[in-house]
């Protein structure tokens, strides 16, 4: 089992991300690195009815894009909430366990966060409230470069080097696996809409 995981802040993580956490008995969510584009830090991928769909959460960044992701604000000019609120349903509305858990993943997206990290670490608890893992997660006070420890998947877990598809998982049902097969690599919203109470048997 793992001791302790570093781990970085990341919106309605993917399967694998989970997994990771889910046997530490400390969990630090990175509060002081500054915030990399094009990572799971603001977006996940879902399963739609013409595949592996990207939703992602706009962002303001500051001069240079050096901001802190602990002060990355979440733009809402743009209707991203109604864009992955419909996503949603139009994907997992036929699963099994959509009605069950819809609802809190919804006010949590209509809540409007104002920062990123808030956003997604109301998700997180969501998240692993549901799945029964009472580990408390806590967040960095100082920033530390890459320590190259097993414990530091700050940077492992990334959508630029495991595209959904492309990394191993224990398959589980999915809504439109008749149409694409199996498919690894999604925001564990997946797992919880089609496998409800069953989901931690798959981490």
């Amino acid at each position: 089992m793992a001791v302790k995981v570093l781990i970085s802040t990341a919106y309605l993580p993917p399967l694998e991300y989970i997994s990771a956490i889910s046997g530490a008995n400390e969990i630090l969510i990175e509060n002081e690195e500054t915030y990399l584009k094009q990572s799971y830090r603001n977006r996940c991928y879902i399963l739609s009815a013409h595949g592996p769909q990207i939703l992602t959460v706009p962002v303001y960044l500051g001069s240079a894009h050096k901001t802190l992701i602990k002060d990355i604000r979440i733009d809402y000019s743009k209707r991203w909430q109604q864009v992955h609120l419909r996503a949603l349903i139009s994907s997992y509305r036929s699963s099994a366990f959509f009605e069950y858990y819809f609802e809190d993943f919804e006010k949590i997206i209509l809540r409007k966060s104002e920062y990123l990290l808030d956003l997604n670490s109301l998700a997180l608890s969501t998240i692993l409230r549901i799945i029964n893992i009472p580990t408390p997660v806590e967040f960095t006070e100082v920033f530390e470069k890459d320590t190259g420890q097993d414990y530091d998947l700050r940077y492992r877990i990334s959508p630029k080097k495991d595209k959904p598809g492309t990394t191993p998982e224990k398959e589980y049902y999915q809504v439109f696996g008749n149409k694409f097969g199996f498919i690894p690599g999604l925001s564990i919203l997946d797992l919880i809409f089609n496998t409800g109470f069953d989901a931690v048997n798959y981490l």
